[in-house]
């Protein structure tokens, strides 16, 4: 019997359907090993053994390759073709799921992990990619996009319940194992129902990518290490003087490639650096503080990995409900308005947590919980519009890649600079306090930055535009 391909069968509903189940899943699964892992840091620190140091390591390094990775990832989609690279991804996150999931020491978790990062780093951009060749009409791709993102918010949303709820009945190994059976049916969806996409020539930028993950990395590696050696250990000082070495590296290079994997031209627009500069320090108080909270709940107040979970639910669950209230506000009062209104609410959140001690009442906690995840709600859609209109349509990948990496960046340095803080305090809730601070003054300098960018960018533009009429 004659079987129809995929390329055709994938124009029809159902196949559309299933494509962007397969690519839900993608996005889905990276999301949700972003959060879960927070809720196993306790039980795989008694199970393996180390210190801050190395729980940190487990965290960070799945978002450091993700992070450094994901712009080329996109490139090679583009190059090879979405659907075999997006396929790769998924078979590369499996396996290393599966390698985590059996890890006998801290050093091979860590080594799985940044093997995750890999195929998250490819899954991402290349989901995107084949929804967008999937969805022709434009109104059907923006609900594809948006079931697609949504997806990903619950799994993001659901990570420290769904963690805590498999240690508690099968140990930590247990949160890497669930990922087996998604990896494989997101696999066979898109072998079987995903149309490739169009083979571009684009050059890959290798240099600059090496040089990349290399200055992420012993950035936080330097910052991880201050935790347990001391901000004046030569190591810890020979990985900043290499951090600038690299980086400016890494800047001559984008400027001489002719196809970088980070277009500087991009930055010369206002609104773009702006809102590439609230991710990162959105980012940087947030999951930072997540990683705080996860060692708080369990190694200061004891409580169980399940409890743990149940103890995030007001915080990641009000960020879903209030990405679809932001637009809307958005539109009444405009984009950097609302950035800016969700900084301040997280930042207040901050604040009111100042009090934090041991055994402090959970109820005490839950209303600043609350405000942390729902001013993480309210900035994140209008910032991504925002950073996406500031750009020509024909670049809105690479804008989009380009926020993606710096938000993930935030990630690793949060994490980074909150563990050694913890690392380095006479007391862990001293470190915990000084975190809750500093991740306030950030997000009042983002609050801060987006409303004196929006007024004088809109300042400037009636000058131009007079000039133009001459």
């Amino acid at each position: 019997m004659y079987e129809v391909p995929a390329q055709q069968t994938a124009r029809t509903g159902s196949a559309k359907s299933l494509t962007l189940a397969a690519m839900s899943l993608g996005y889905g699964v990276v999301q949700l090993d972003v959060t879960i892992v927070n809720t196993a840091l306790n039980s795989i620190g008694m199970s393996l053994g180390g210190g801050i140091s190395e729980l940190q390591w487990i965290v960070s390094i799945y978002t450091i390759t993700f992070a450094a990775l994901i712009l080329t990832a996109g490139a090679l989609g583009d190059r090879f073709g979405a659907k075999n690279v997006f396929m790769a991804g998924f078979a590369i996150f499996t396996a290393a799921s599966l390698g985590c999931a059996v890890a006998p020491t801290s050093s091979i978790l860590i080594a799985a992990r940044a093997i995750q990062g890999v195929g998250a780093a490819i899954l991402v951009p290349n989901s995107l990619a084949l929804l967008n060749h999937a969805y022709g009409n434009d109104t059907e791709r923006g609900r594809a996009v948006g079931v697609w993102a949504a997806g990903a918010s619950l799994a993001l949303t659901a990570g420290p319940l769904i963690g805590g709820g498999l240690i508690e009945l099968a140990g930590w190994r247990s949160i890497f194992l669930v990922n087996l059976p998604i990896g494989l049916g997101g696999l066979w969806l898109t072998w079987r129902y995903a149309a490739d996409t169009p083979r571009t020539q684009h050059r890959l930028d290798l240099p600059g990518q090496a040089a990349a993950i290399a200055m992420l990395g012993v950035l936080a590696g330097a910052i991880i290490e201050s935790g347990r050696l001391g901000w004046t250990d030569a190591r810890v000082m020979a990985g900043f003087v290499a951090f600038v070495a690299l980086s400016a590296l890494f800047l001559t290079q984008e400027r001489r490639a002719r196809e970088p994997m980070l277009p500087l031209s991009l930055f010369r627009h206002p609104m773009f650096a702006l809102t590439s500069l609230v991710g990162l320090l959105v980012n940087i108080a947030f999951y930072g503080l997540i990683f705080v909270f996860s060692l708080y709940f369990q190694e200061v107040n004891h409580w169980s990995p399940f409890a743990t979970g149940l103890a995030f639910v007001p915080m990641m669950g009000a960020v879903l409900p209030v990405n679809l209230v932001a637009p809307r506000l958005a539109e009444r009062i405009g984009a950097p308005a609302v950035i800016a209104l969700g900084a301040l609410i997280a930042a207040a959140g901050c604040l009111g947590l100042i009090g934090l001690d041991r055994g402090t009442s959970y109820w005490a906690l839950c209303t600043q919980l609350l405000a942390m995840g729902g001013g993480l709600g309210l900035l994140v859609p209008p910032l991504t519009s925002t950073l996406l209109g500031s750009v020509e349509k024909s670049r809105s990948g690479v804008a989009a890649g380009v926020l993606n990496s710096t938000r993930q960046t935030g990630s690793v340095l949060g994490v980074s600079l909150f563990g050694s803080l913890i690392g380095q305090t006479a007391t862990f809730l001293f470190g915990a306090r000084i975190a809750l601070i500093i991740s306030a003054a950030l997000l009042v300098a983002a609050a801060t930055a987006i409303i004196s960018g929006d007024f004088s960018f809109a300042h400037r533009r009636p000058a131009r535009a007079t000039r133009r009429s001459r």
